[in-house]
């Protein structure tokens, strides 16, 4: 029985390869659509297995790619012999098999068997490659492949302001003390790690980046240069400037920046939004973008979780109920932090009558816990600095040393590139 095949094709070549479609064995042309909504609407529809797009099909783009494959449609480029412009727009977007109009059936055949093949059984995911070699002096390596793979740490925690900022920026500021680390801010609901560290409100950041891959024109130099290197070693892409932006970090947008991320540092700390409800189920246009898409992506791509809760009566309830619903989300284990301990909200020794109440009644154990320290909080926050350049002896900062020690140990070796000196005669 011969897969169905739709097409969204421009340019003289239509008919030529609608024709050496026709030819094959195993293919046939179920649908010739006129545009991109058309495409879409065959895709849904269950028209075609697989869809052949031009390069300079109107709107078509990383999202629109992302949703031909939630309805089990894979995807081929189609260019014009010579266009090579276009065929790298199309790998640009991540379209590993790309054909010109001009191909003979039988070799169409192999390519789209093969496309197939690799959607059905895919290669197991592999991590990022570490540190990019060449990005930016002082944050690359020598040329070397790092000795451990790239880490993706998400930072999430239930409503309330339980500290999720606070801890990804300290977090990720001491993890920059021993590998690149990049901090991104995927808040769709209330974004503060520029306004934390003091940075331009304006700064395009994730919107931008999101855009680039959208469009796919987000390679490591550009995302080197939307993500400005605040302290040595720590990069940091800021999140949308109001949260009426939220329309623009897109799912598939997001998971490509993320990956990219990757290749820059060795490290990725991701501030998540607090809300994990799949929107998507609530609209029914499934092209619609999704208010939590940028945080239920970061769980699912997260190596690690850290999860945070205030320590307070209020706090440690949503906490409780928080590590439940994670189990609803693809995500990996958590790691849970009580934040803000402090005496005065859950009586003497706090840090002991959280640990016997969350292990009594929720299971929790192996707990973190950091001190309730509001006036240094308050002056890196005025500062726009971490608790590692503001106050660099407290007792908060020293917890979050701690925390970072088991992430610490398995950091790739980092030799800072040596500047060359000037000549003196």
């Amino acid at each position: 029985m011969s897969r169905p095949v739709v097409t969204a094709l421009t340019g003289a070549g239509e008919s030529e390869l609608v024709a050496a479609v026709d030819a094959t064995a195993d293919y046939a042309v179920a649908r010739r659509c006129a545009d991109l909504p058309d495409l879409l609407a065959a895709a849904a529809a269950g028209l075609g297995r697989v869809a052949l797009v031009s390069p300079d099909l109107r709107s078509l783009d990383r999202s629109a790619l992302h949703e031909l494959a939630t309805h089990g449609v894979v995807v081929a480029g189609v260019t014009e012999p010579g266009d090579d412009p276009g065929e790298r727009r199309l790998r640009q977007l991540g379209l590993t098999v790309v054909v010109r109009t001009d191909v003979d059936s039988h070799d169409l055949a192999d390519l789209l068997d093969e496309l197939l093949l690799h959607a059905e059984a895919p290669d197991e995911p592999t991590p990022g490659s570490g540190v990019a070699e060449g990005v930016a002096d002082g944050f690359a390596d020598s040329g070397e492949p790092p000795p451990a793979p790239s880490r993706v740490i998400a930072v999430w925690g239930p409503t309330g302001a339980p500290g999720r900022s606070t801890v990804a920026l300290n977090l990720a500021a001491e993890l920059a003390v021993h590998a690149p680390t990049v901090l991104v801010d995927c808040d769709t609901y209330g974004s503060s790690v520029a306004q934390a560290l003091g940075l331009l409100d304006e700064a395009p950041g994730m919107a931008a980046a999101c855009r680039a891959a959208d469009q796919g024109t987000l390679d490591l130099p550009a995302l080197a240069r939307l993500a400005p290197e605040v302290s040595p070693l720590l990069r940091v892409l800021s999140g949308v400037p109001r949260a009426d932006r939220w329309t623009e970090l897109r799912a598939a947008s997001v998971e490509h920046v993320l990956a990219m991320a990757r290749q820059l540092a060795a490290f990725v700390v991701v501030d998540c939004g607090f809300c994990i409800e799949d929107d998507e189920e609530l609209s029914y246009d499934t092209l619609a973008p999704r208010r939590n898409a940028p945080t239920l992506v970061a769980l699912e791509s997260a190596d690690e979780l850290v999860v945070v809760g205030a320590g307070d009566p209020i706090g440690l309830q949503r906490l409780v109920r928080a590590v439940q619903d994670l189990a609803t989300v693809p995500s990996p284990s958590p790691r849970v932090v009580v934040n803000k301990v402090r005496a005065s909200a859950v009586g003497a020794r706090p840090e002991r009558r959280i640990s016997e109440a969350l292990g009594r009644f929720a299971g929790m154990d192996e707990l973190a816990f950091l001190p309730h320290d509001q006036v240094t909080v308050d002056g890196a926050m005025f500062a726009g600095k971490s608790l590692a350049e503001f106050a660099p002896a407290s007792d908060l900062r020293r917890a979050f040393v701690g925390l970072t020690e088991p992430y610490a140990a398995v950091a790739p070796q980092h030799r800072r590139r040596r500047r060359r000196q000037p000549f003196r005669s």
